[in-house]
């Protein structure tokens, strides 16, 4: 039943191409980082997960929906975290890191919340959160739950797939008990997705936390509560085969499961998809905290603006497009507390800011038909001066979608609401851009914008 090493690599021999799966593959490093979890968190489930599906007898598209459906599991994850941040009263990403390690017994949730809430707030804010949880606690898992159910289950609609995906998405919290959230579905109603991916779920956590033993652990003691028995009892006979763990722990587990992707040749990742698969990442970023809706999509469409002006060819437009929608794709690796943060962030919490552009480079260029925008878009808080982030650039080596990418960032950034500012209207943000051209911003791609916003930048 479990498929070895040398069997993958036996049935998958032929030449190298790209897959949906790589380019899917690596965004899910974005969600791992969001969700607090080691990187490759996605990767690991979705291998665990195909495992189980493939000893299940599923093949084909049924096969493939589990693939993605488990690789994808954590697409609507961002959409909570500002409530996570504010409502427990800290950094969302260890919050949610260690609300997966809670035990599943009923007072398990109580001992973490009492050491996890509030832990560096003052004593009664602390107290407030506790009071209100302890009041409130079952309304607020279940909203926050559904928010993020039914999120990543349209996310996962607009990547174009399957009904079945989307649901299996959406059932990702259901326990076979009937104690899941927010649905409260019980036994097989739950999609059978959804119940392998929360069995791939907690066996990857408890596994890169506390490794194999307490991994079994876990699957056994919440067989028949939150896990499906029969999937329990497979997955502890596939884990008992020769490799199984030590396939989990190798640096080229990504490529074996590209080569596993069920059915892959049926699908074409043509330019368009590239573009639908974008601008979707751009809503996962976006979500990411209440003042950024639209943000990734409208600086898109400014950059795109900006970059006709100026002459720039089809081929040049559409991958600044792409790279402006996803220039922000390494703040889902920022704590909500630093993005949400009303007053000035202090140098620990600027230097987490400042790593989001190093995160949106390393991500993108993993991906082989994205990687030509990798360092355009992780270069938007470059300046001509030479004073910007991550890498100090100066105007001899900033290129000029970068450029661009950093006009439409400030302008959209200026007239939208901040944490800390209210939006300022379209004359006060110009004529801030142009006290920075020849500094931040460049005199081209300024009077471009100007042409832009005269001729209103509705698309």
């Amino acid at each position: 039943m479990y498929q070895s090493r040398q069997a993958f690599f036996n049935q998958n021999d032929g030449g190298e191409q790209s897959r949906l799966s790589e380019i899917l593959g690596a965004f899910s490093y974005a969600l791992d980082l969001t969700e607090g979890q080691p990187a490759g968190h996605s990767i690991r489930c979705c291998w665990v997960g195909t495992q189980i599906a493939m000893a299940l007898g599923l093949k084909g598209d049924s096969l493939r929906d589990v693939y993605y459906a488990v690789l994808l599991k954590d697409l609507g994850c961002s959409s909570n975290a500002a409530r996570v941040s504010e409502l427990f009263v800290g950094d969302d990403r260890k919050l949610k890191q260690g609300f997966k390690l809670v035990g599943s017994r009923p007072e398990d949730l109580g001992e973490y919340l009492a050491v996890a809430v509030g832990v560096d707030a003052a004593a009664d804010v602390r107290e407030r959160a506790l009071g209100n949880l302890a009041e409130n606690g079952g309304a607020i898992m279940t909203e926050m739950m559904a928010t993020r159910c039914e999120r990543g289950a349209d996310i996962a609609r607009q990547l174009r797939f399957s009904e079945d995906v989307a649901e299996a998405i959406s059932h990702l919290d259901e326990h076979w008990d009937g104690g899941g959230l927010p649905l409260g579905i019980a036994g097989s109603d739950i999609h059978l997705g959804g119940r392998i991916a929360l069995l791939a779920q907690v066996a990857d956590v408890f596994y890169s936390a506390r490794g194999r033993d307490a991994a079994l652990a876990e699957i056994r003691n919440r067989a028949g509560s939150w896990l499906d028995p029969q999937l329990c009892a497979l997955f502890e006979k596939l884990s008992e085969a020769s490799g199984f763990w030590d396939e989990l722990a190798l640096d080229d587990l990504p490529e074996q499961l590209w080569a596993l992707e069920p059915a892959a040749q049926d699908i074409v990742v043509d330019e368009d998809y590239l573009d639908d698969i974008s601008a979707a990442f751009g809503q996962v970023i976006d979500a990411k905290s209440p003042f950024t809706a639209g943000h990734s999509k409208r600086v898109g469409l400014i950059a795109d603006r900006i970059a006709e002006k100026l002459g720039l060819d089809d081929h040049r437009r559409r991958v600044l497009r792409r790279a402006a929608t996803l220039h922000d794709v390494g703040k889902l690796g920022v704590s909500s507390a630093i993005l949400e943060k009303p007053g000035k962030l202090d140098a620990e919490e600027w230097q987490a800011m400042q790593d989001h552009a190093e995160h949106t480079t390393n991500i993108l260029s993993q991906i082989g038909v994205m990687s030509e925008m990798a360092m355009i878009a992780g270069s938007h808080h470059e300046r001509l001066d030479g004073k910007g982030y991550p890498l100090g650039l100066d105007e001899r080596s900033i290129a000029m979608e970068s450029r661009i990418i950093t006009v439409a960032d400030i302008y959209d950034a200026l007239t939208a609401d901040r944490p800390y500012r209210a939006a300022m209207p379209p004359e006060r943000a110009m004529a801030i851009l142009q006290d920075e051209v020849g500094k931040a911003v460049d005199g081209q791609c300024f009077s471009a914008l100007q042409a832009v916003i005269e001729q209103g930048l509705a698309e």
